[in-house]
């Protein structure tokens, strides 16, 4: 039952995820280059840089949304006191 009523709450967490992890990696992106990181449709760019940038793209979103789902859950545990999934991991 704590799934559903958190639905809202992990839907509003994802869209701030994304913005926090856009900006984040604007700025990490800063630091490596000038230019705009590539993506797919640029025809002149290395492999290097292409692979380099979704990488740390990657990565700073992966980090950036398991960072505000795990606030957003302990802020639901807190506020309801229901944890809004798995008490622990499933064993192998």
């Amino acid at each position: 039952m704590s799934k559903l009523f958190f639905a809202p709450f992990g839907i509003v967490g994802g869209l701030i995820a994304g913005f926090l992890g856009k900006k984040l990696f604007e700025q990490v992106w800063g630091l490596i280059d000038r230019e705009e990181p590539p993506d797919g449709s640029v025809r002149r760019t290395t492999w290097g840089k292409l692979l380099a940038a979704t990488a740390i793209e990657g990565a700073i979103f992966r980090a950036t949304r398991a960072a505000v789902d795990r606030g957003t859950r302990a802020s639901f545990f807190r506020l309801t006191g229901s944890w809004p999934g798995d008490e622990a991991p499933e064993p192998k």
